[in-house]
């Protein structure tokens, strides 16, 4: 960690850095909740937790503050875990390992859990500097975040005394963010027969690998691969003029992740063999020249395997496949009212299969309901025509725009006073807990900020070193400006 110590602001940095050594991917952040709240008692801080495990830390005034409006600074506890298939790392057990990298810290192989461990750590960093001056002063930190916003669905009223919400879960350095989409999840489920393979098949792993992948909100735009809709496009393209079978497919590990990788185990007749090498070498140097921009490392392979698996009947195979190549991916709308921002998109980003089932997980995202119904509705369509149950769950508000938000015109009017330029307002296309918290605390004023994060929920995430310098001093700013409490 003596790279990050030698970086500003401190205690910031020496905050985080603690954060990436205690192990807290989604569902567990007890180790890490503990050493808050130890942390918390230590330095005398008011601490408690409520019923689903969020935390409430409280911080008298400043002296000559304590008639300002109180604030609330929020962030959620876990992180989302994702390494590269060559790393070895266990997210229960092991420490994320960050390092600078030029203007940058990221971590070796894995997620950085920047988001939203950054903004937790600035949460805490506020705690700890007594230099800096504030009004009544509250941290919440909520749980699971990531995996389905259980600690903003369990949040309770009247737990939170303060009339201000700053949330820091955002990832753009000058843009202030006033409202986010909403999602659900949608699960598409298919039973599977099967059947011996013929005699004369031989069988082999088919791998789609070398994706960025990325958070399936804020990174949907840049038209990035999915290597679970790669791999069906194949499939639904050769299967049959190849009399191929399918004997398993499996890709992405997170519904609110891009899939970076994927593979099937497929069989086909030995006099076929040669065909299927040369289709894999074109399909690999098609994606190769559609993907360059963006996806300049993508390899599409195929080795030969030994397998127990009966393949699956075609039928089966037939309906699995093409609702995996039919359903929808991807941007399905800008939004007209927040220019140049997505307004519904959905991410195939989960494909399982065992003996018997097969399951399709998409994380569906609008800025507006019917966005949302309309994607699950497509999606219940043609799971009907594959034969699929399916099931939406977890939907979660959209955050909703208030141009006259009192919060977001000081955030707006301290950055301008600070770094001489007009910061962008915005809207974002992912899942903040914001509309959640809306629930219970209808009048709370919110505003989102945050440094400069990219490849969020990939191994490829990072942080910008000096943005998290500016971020700093405008949470710090933000914090004094704020106003006399009516």
């Amino acid at each position: 960690m003596s790279q990050l110590s030698k970086l500003s602001p401190q205690p910031l940095w020496d905050i985080f850095a603690k954060i990436c050594s205690i192990p807290h991917p989604s569902k567990h952040e007890e180790a890490l909740a503990a050493h808050i709240i130890e942390w918390s008692k230590q330095k005398g801080f008011h601490v408690e937790r409520d019923q689903v495990g969020n935390i409430l830390i409280r911080k008298p005034a400043t002296a000559g503050y304590e008639n300002r409006k109180a604030v609330v600074l929020q962030a959620h506890l876990d992180m989302v875990p994702q390494k590269n298939n060559d790393t070895v790392h266990d997210f229960t057990k092991d420490p994320i390992r960050p390092y600078v990298n030029g203007e940058w810290v990221t971590a070796e192989g894995t997620t950085l859990g920047a988001d939203n461990g950054i903004g937790m750590a600035s949460a805490l960093a506020v705690l700890a500097d007594d230099t800096v001056e504030h009004g009544p002063l509250e941290v919440l930190l909520t749980m699971t975040e990531e995996t389905g916003m259980d600690g903003a669905f369990g949040l309770q009223p009247n737990w939170l005394q303060a009339d201000i919400l700053i949330n820091t879960d955002s990832e753009e350095e000058g843009e202030i963010y006033m409202g986010c989409a909403g999602g659900v999840d949608f699960t598409a489920t298919f039973d599977l027969t099967r059947e011996a393979l013929p005699q004369d098949y031989k069988t082999f792993t088919l791998t789609l690998k070398g994706l960025k992948g990325g958070h399936s909100g804020g990174d949907v735009h840049l038209g990035l691969g999915n290597a679970n809709k790669l791999l069906a496009r194949f499939l639904a393209g050769h299967a049959e003029d190849l009399g191929l079978k399918l004997l398993e497919l499996t890709g992405g590990t997170l519904r609110n992740a891009i899939p970076r990788e994927g593979h099937a185990i497929v069989a086909v007749p030995a006099d076929k063999v040669d065909e299927l090498t040369a289709l894999r070498a074109r399909y690999e140097a098609i994606l190769q020249n559609e993907l360059a921009a963006v996806e300049p490392n993508v390899v599409f392979l195929l080795d030969e395997t030994k397998t127990e698996l009966k393949a699956i009947t075609d039928d089966c195979q037939k309906r699995f496949v093409f609702f995996l190549n039919a359903a929808p991916n991807g941007v399905i709308r800008m939004s007209d009212v927040a220019k140049g921002v997505v307004e519904t998109s959905l991410n195939e980003g989960v494909v399982t299969m065992t003996v018997d089932k097969a399951e399709v997980i998409f994380l569906v995202r609008s800025l507006i309901d019917s966005g949302k119904n309309y994607v699950v509705n497509m999606l219940t369509s043609i799971s009907k025509l594959a034969q699929a149950k399916c099931k939406a769950q977890g939907s979660y508000p959209g955050w909703q725009p208030d141009a006259n938000s009192p919060v977001m015109h000081i955030v707006s009017a301290t950055y301008q006073k600070l770094f001489g330029k007009t910061p962008n307002i915005m809207v974002i296309h992912a899942g903040l807990e914001c509309g959640l918290f809306k629930k219970p605390y209808p009048l709370m004023d919110m505003v989102s900020i945050g440094p400069t994060i990219r490849g969020a929920h990939s191994p490829d995430e990072r942080v910008h070193i000096e943005s998290v310098g500016q971020y700093w001093t405008l949470l710090t700013a933000i914090l004094k400006d704020i106003p006399v409490k009516n």
